[in-house]
């Protein structure tokens, strides 16, 4: 079976949870069949397929369309990468930037498109701060690929569920639940202190790590308001790079600004950092905090559990699938800094409960979410839609 995987994001260029799927999941996915990658941006493309490893295809924009709208923008690019999927057997798209180019290339090819929702446009729409009239373009084309797909893969149950609201037209029947995973070699407890040195974190005080982009969606803004209420010798550090919008970037760095007036050890990273890096700072982390408004499952919740660090989330979408509340982390409602206070306040009165969710939160990410696992699955979901499709799978 030959796949192609379509994707904005692939190393070196990840940035969000979408990414770190795609790059593990490929490398599952190689073991079993063959796989090609076909991902935004130029880059060498290997002249030979190594045995177990994909085969990478990077796409640049089009220069008629640079400097345009880049919802735009990443319509000309899917067009490119339906083209160049030719040969697969079955086509799997990963988010709205590349949903169009499964859904075209099933069409040109006449081969099944499988699509993986890691978010919903409709169920976020303060992405029109951020893209203007191209969050119309980026909606249709989630719209197009999805009611289109053969089989559409939800992250978690909750996104299931809001599949089914945002696109009652698609059958049920064609929704099937596949989990985010984790890498418990690349996310482990990390003794080291080097990286916290460097980011000059006083190890003798606790502290509360966030990891993620400044978006809306991330629940920055509400974790700034909850930590003025923290306790005194409580240290934040935040792991958060450049903001969606001038206005939003705006909004955090007054936020940042009033709560350092009040409380020292705020730290605020604001550039990527290397995942050892990333890794080290949550292990060393009272508690990993995520404080999402809308989260189809949190990858980062499985980093930070695998790292053995207690984990205080919003209750929204597949989050309490993955954080088991009480027993690996606490759950608060979303856009609620009280209740978000008092819960971070609880692990950090508490390093005995503390260490104990992070040790329970360490042996379930590895027991339920390995990249094995879910590459197996997927592969099932392959070999039923492409007997659906033919009368029996082409393995």
């Amino acid at each position: 079976m030959r796949v192609a995987l379509l994707t904005r994001e692939y190393p070196p260029d990840i940035y969000g949870g979408a990414g770190v799927h795609v790059e593990h999941l490929a490398a599952e996915l190689a073991r079993l069949v063959d796989v090609d990658v076909h991902c935004f941006g130029g880059r060498d493309v290997p002249g030979i397929r190594e045995p177990g490893h994909p085969l990478v295809h990077g796409y640049p924009s089009l220069a008629a369309l640079d400097g345009g709208n880049p919802a735009l923008a990443a319509m000309g690019i899917d067009l490119a990468i339906a083209r160049g999927a030719q040969g697969a057997d079955l086509v799997h798209s990963h988010t709205w930037y590349a949903n169009l180019a499964g859904h075209v290339a099933g069409l040109l090819h006449g081969v099944p498109h499988v699509a993986t929702t890691h978010s919903l446009e409709p169920q976020r729409p303060w992405k029109a701060e951020q893209l203007g009239g191209g969050y119309a373009l980026s909606s249709w084309c989630e719209k197009v690929g999805l009611e289109g797909a053969d089989r559409v893969i939800a992250v978690s149950k909750g996104m299931r569920a809001d599949v089914q609201q945002a696109y009652p037209s698609i059958d049920p029947g064609r929704i099937a639940v596949v989990y985010n995973g984790i890498d418990p070699s690349a996310y482990q407890p990390d003794p080291s202190r080097d990286v916290l040195d460097q980011l000059r974190v006083d190890p003798t005080r606790p502290y509360v790590a966030f990891v993620g982009r400044v978006t809306r969606q991330k629940g920055l803004p509400v974790l700034l308001e909850a930590a003025a209420q923290l306790r005194p010798e409580a240290q934040l550090v935040l792991l958060a790079g450049a903001a969606d919008t001038v206005e939003l970037g705006a909004e955090v760095d007054r936020l940042v600004a009033g709560l350092r007036e009040s409380r020292s050890g705020v730290i605020w990273v604001d550039r990527m950092l290397a995942r050892p890096d990333v890794a080290q700072v949550m292990s060393h982390a009272t508690a990993f905090v995520c404080p999402s408004i809308y989260e189809p499952l949190g990858i980062v919740n499985l980093e930070a559990m695998a790292c053995a660090t207690a984990v205080v989330a919003s209750s929204v979408g597949g989050i309490p699938e993955v954080v088991d509340d009480g027993r690996t982390g606490l759950l608060v409602p979303p856009s609620d800094p009280p209740a978000l206070a008092a819960a971070l306040n609880r692990v950090l009165d508490d390093p005995d409960l503390a260490a104990a969710m992070g040790a329970a939160g360490r042996k379930r990410a590895i027991a339920e979410f390995s990249w094995r696992a879910i590459a197996e699955q997927t592969v099932s979901l392959y070999e039923s839609v492409l007997a659906g499709r033919n009368g029996t799978p082409r393995l």
